[in-house]
């Protein structure tokens, strides 16, 4: 966890204080269960709710010597409890505590993402409703292609995260199962009623079947869902970064009042923030490898996916989490240059309704090929710089034979291009 790139709210749920206490009150509840179905004496639960306690300098000690983390802690447990300890943990082994309490506090930050997604689809909604009907050049492979509206860049990405928002709700629900039953998961000294109550108190799903462990595909698939939202994140930040180049202008990150942009040149103002958005991406993206090779445990558990987990689990949350709260804010404050883009649109002398007289030669008669090289030829031109558009396409002969100039003038209409504006808005909002 890299404090720079961390948020309160997240990096509670990773601290030790939260983890610790989630240990307790996953023993507090068993031993609940335990009570109910007679397997222990009465009254433990209410022990550990009144006594029960962790020292977590206490716990780190006695791991030095135990070499245990769950171990560790129900030995300082058991210094505040007294003789009714033996009965904490009956039945039970350690993964019964520690994947439940990693479901539970991976389901925690899967909430707050859900409520980053939230704020951002809110953002982008109020983006793209200002500037639907903000004509600036679309681009393929960088080029020049045909004209689009701001307003459906922000509108593509607020379909996006809305996919996000709805795979990452599928993943949360994945992910929160509950596993008390035992070791290698047979239920042989702890009855299926233990892991039905902790489940019910912890709002989380009953594993349907578990070896020792917890099966990691549903990890898996967590980190996966994280990874996608991540190269959302860099698509949408990698567009804006493209859009604020001194060439193209036609976006700006907000520079605040006493921002510098270089230590070297002081006209400088960069894109930072969208760039260190990519960068955090590929972090995101980088521990669903690992994630993924975690799935093949030795038999029913080894511990190679312990390590793994405690860095990618608080490391992949966190980082998303700043992410998404990061582009948010990009996005609530991105300047937009209408005049820029208009100043692009006409850059190339309206090569950008090739396609509409490519297709009224073919409507006219003319075979595709024909029509092609004719309107290429003449788009060649414009490249060159030896005219604009509209008027080369009048001048030409087998043209002029061909459409009118009415038909022309009529094919150089941004309004017809971009009609259906209105209906791609219908569909995604």
């Amino acid at each position: 966890m890299v404090p720079r790139y961390s948020r309160e709210a997240m990096s509670k749920i990773w601290s030790l204080e939260n983890k610790f206490k989630v240990w307790l009150d996953i023993e507090k509840y068993a031993c609940e269960a335990q009570e109910k179905i007679g397997a222990i004496p009465k009254g433990v639960a209410k022990l550990i709710e009144k006594k029960g306690k962790f020292n977590i300098a206490r716990i780190d000690q006695i791991e030095k010597e135990v070499k245990h983390d769950v171990i560790a802690f129900l030995t300082n447990l058991a210094e505040y409890i007294g003789p009714q300890a033996r009965f904490i943990h009956q039945g039970m082994t350690s993964s019964d505590v520690l994947d439940t309490c990693l479901n539970y506090q991976l389901r925690q930050a899967g909430i707050i993402i859900e409520k980053d997604i939230e704020t951002l689809l809110k953002a982008l909604k109020s983006r793209a409703k200002e500037s639907k009907n903000m004509i600036c050049m679309g681009r393929s492979h960088g080029i020049h292609a045909e004209p689009t509206t701001m307003g459906l860049k922000f509108a593509y990405a607020y379909a996006e995260f809305d996919r996000a928002k709805i795979r990452l709700k599928n993943a949360i629900k994945e992910i929160s199962t509950c596993k008390i039953s035992g070791a290698v998961g047979t239920f042989a000294n702890i009855n299926p009623k233990v892991e039905e109550y902790v489940a019910k108190k912890m709002n989380l799903n009953i594993e349907t079947i578990s070896t020792q462990v917890v099966p990691r595909d549903r990890h898996a698939m967590f980190f996966s869902t994280l990874a996608v939202i991540a190269g959302s994140i860099e698509r949408l930040a990698t567009e804006i970064r493209h859009l604020q180049r001194t060439e193209v202008r036609e976006v700006e990150e907000k520079f605040h009042k006493g921002q510098k942009g270089s230590s070297a040149m002081p006209h400088k103002k960069n894109p930072v923030l969208t760039e260190n958005l990519t960068g955090l991406s590929r972090i995101v993206r980088s521990y669903m490898i690992p994630a993924h090779e975690n799935i093949a445990l030795w038999h029913e558990r080894d511990i190679s996916h312990s390590s793994v987990e405690r860095f990618i689990a608080p490391d992949s949350t966190i980082t998303i989490d700043f992410a998404l709260n990061r582009l948010t804010d990009v996005i609530k404050n991105l300047v937009l240059y209408p005049k820029n883009m208009t100043k692009n649109l006409n850059q190339l002398g309206g090569l950008h309704f090739s396609q509409s007289v490519l297709l009224a030669l073919i409507q006219e008669g003319i075979d595709r090929e024909k029509a092609y090289k004719i309107v290429q030829t003449i788009a060649m031109q414009v490249w060159e710089k030896k005219g604009k558009f509209k008027e080369l396409l009048l001048e030409n002969k087998k043209v002029s034979e061909t459409l009118s100039k009415e038909q022309v003038e009529s094919i150089f209409d941004l309004k017809k291009q971009l009609k259906n504006i209105s209906y791609i808005y219908k569909r995604v909002f």
